[in-house]
C-alpha cells in the first residue's frame, strides 16, 4: 500500500500552489478580461446606465473601477441594429441619472422623442453618464466605448467638470492608471502622468490576493443582476434629501481664483474636451452647456448657486462660447432654462419634469442638426 501523504505535505503543496496561481495572477493581469465575462445582455437585460451605488443592498447596483465590467454589463454591450443610429450620451450625475429612475433620464427621454435620421435610422440614446464631475472621467470612458459603433456623441457639460484640479480626481480615473497615461500621452494634454493620486500597483497588488476586492466586486455585480432584472431598481431614491442651497455664502471664489482677470482658457480642462472630440474622429459631437440652478436667495447677486460665482460662470459661458465658434463645434447652451424650483440636491440635479423638458429641447436641436 503506497504510504497516505502527511497534513504538513498537503498544506505545503496547498500554499505552493496558491503562490503559483498569484504569481500567474500578477504576472497575466486578467483583470479587464475577466471583467468583461458577464450574464448581463445574456442571461438577463443589461443596464441602462452604467452600474454606480453607494448601498447595494438597497439599490441592487455597485461601483467598480473594471470598465470592462461596467460595459459588459451595459445595454450598450448588445449587438447594433441594422436600423439604429448610435447617439452615446456620457457626462456628470445629472446625466447618469441622480434620483431619477430609469425611464426619467435625459437618455430615456431623449430615446422616447422617437427621432428619425435622414437615412431612415431611428436615434437611440445610449446612457453612459457617470457621477462626479471631470472632462477626463468622460474622456475615459468615451475611449473605452468607440469600439461599440457610435454614430454621434452627446456630452452635456458645466463648469465642475472643467477645473482642472477634478480631471484626476474621480477613482475611476486613479485607478485606471495605463488607459489614462495612454490618453494624456496621445492628446498631449496638460496633466501629470506621474501624479501621485494615479494607483500604481506593485506586485503583490497585482496579485489575485491585491486584486481580491475588484474580483469580489465583479462577482457581486453579476450577482445583483438577479435583482436588478426582477425589480428593475438600480438606484435607492429616498424620499427626504437636502435640498440644494438657496441662501449663499458672500464668497466670490471658485476653486483657487477668485476675480475674472484670473481665469483663462488655460485654466481649465478644454484640452481634455479637445482631446475627447479628436478621439471620436469624423463621429459628430454635440456639446451641451447643461441648465444650472440660479438662486434668487440671500447673496444671489454675487453666486449663481452654492457651486458658482457669478463672475467665474460667466467667464466660462463666454470662453466655450468663443471657443465653440471659433473651432466649429455645435453646441447648445441650455444654462438659464430651467426655473429653481425644478432643481433637487444640487445645481444640476433636475426633477423629472424638468429633465423631461430639457430632452424636448435638445431633441429638437437635435431634428434641425440633422436635417443640415
Amino acid at each position: 500500500m503506497s504510504e497516505k501523504p502527511s497534513a504538513g505535505r498537503i498544506l505545503l503543496k496547498a500554499g505552493g500552489l496558491f503562490i503559483l496561481i498569484n504569481v500567474i495572477f500578477a504576472v497575466v493581469q486578467p483583470l479587464e478580461a475577466i471583467g468583461s465575462l458577464s450574464i448581463y445582455n445574456g442571461l438577463i437585460p443589461g443596464r441602462p446606465r452604467l452600474p454606480y451605488g453607494e448601498n447595494p443592498a438597497q439599490s441592487y447596483n455597485l461601483s467598480t473601477n473594471n470598465l470592462p465590467a461596467m460595459i459588459a454589463s451595459h445595454i450598450l454591450h448588445q449587438p447594433k441594429a441594422a436600423d439604429e443610429y448610435r447617439i452615446l450620451l456620457i457626462g456628470d450625475s445629472s446625466v447618469w441619472g441622480w434620483r431619477l429612475t430609469n425611464d426619467q433620464t435625459l437618455a430615456a427621454r431623449l430615446s422616447a422623442a422617437g427621432l428619425i435620421m435622414p437615412d431612415g435610422r431611428r436615434a437611440v440614446i445610449h446612457n453612459l453618464g457617470y457621477p462626479v464631475m471631470a472632462l477626463m472621467k468622460d474622456l475615459l470612458l468615451l475611449d473605452a466605448v468607440m469600439a461599440y459603433q457610435p454614430d454621434a456623441i452627446l456630452w452635456p457639460l458645466t463648469l465642475e467638470s472643467f477645473a482642472r484640479e477634478r480631471q484626476l480626481f474621480h477613482p475611476l480615473v486613479q485607478n485606471n492608471t495605463e488607459r489614462v497615461q495612454r490618453l494624456i500621452a496621445d492628446h498631449s494634454l496638460l496633466l501629470d502622468p506621474s501624479d501621485t493620486r494615479l494607483v500604481n500597483l506593485d506586485f503583490f497588488g497585482r496579485t489575485l490576493v491585491g486584486q481580491r476586492r475588484e474580483l469580489a466586486n465583479w462577482l457581486r455585480l453579476q450577482f445583483y443582476g438577479a435583482s436588478w432584472a426582477a425589480t428593475g431598481i438600480d438606484q435607492f431614491i429616498p424620499m427626504e434629501f437636502t435640498p440644494r442651497s438657496t441662501d449663499l455664502e458672500a464668497d466670490v471664489t471658485w476653486q483657487a481664483f477668485e476675480s475674472p482677470q484670473s481665469l483663462t482658457e488655460a485654466d481649465l480642462a478644454f484640452d481634455v474636451l479637445r482631446a475627447g472630440i479628436t478621439r471620436v474622429g469624423n463621429i459628430p459631437v454635440l456639446l451641451v452647456n447643461e441648465p444650472i440652478y440660479i438662486s434668487d436667495g440671500t447673496n444671489s447677486d454675487i453666486r449663481y448657486n452654492a457651486w458658482y460665482p457669478r463672475w467665474a460662470y460667466d467667464a466660462y459661458r463666454a470662453l466655450l462660447a468663443t471657443t465653440a465658434e471659433s473651432e466649429g463645434w455645435d453646441y447648445l447652451d441650455l444654462w438659464d432654462t430651467v426655473e429653481g424650483a425644478q432643481f433637487t440636491d444640487s445645481p444640476v440635479h433636475m426633477t423629472p419634469d424638468a429633465t423631461a423638458r430639457t430632452a424636448a429641447r435638445i431633441a429638437t436641436w437635435l431634428q434641425s442638426f440633422t436635417e443640415q
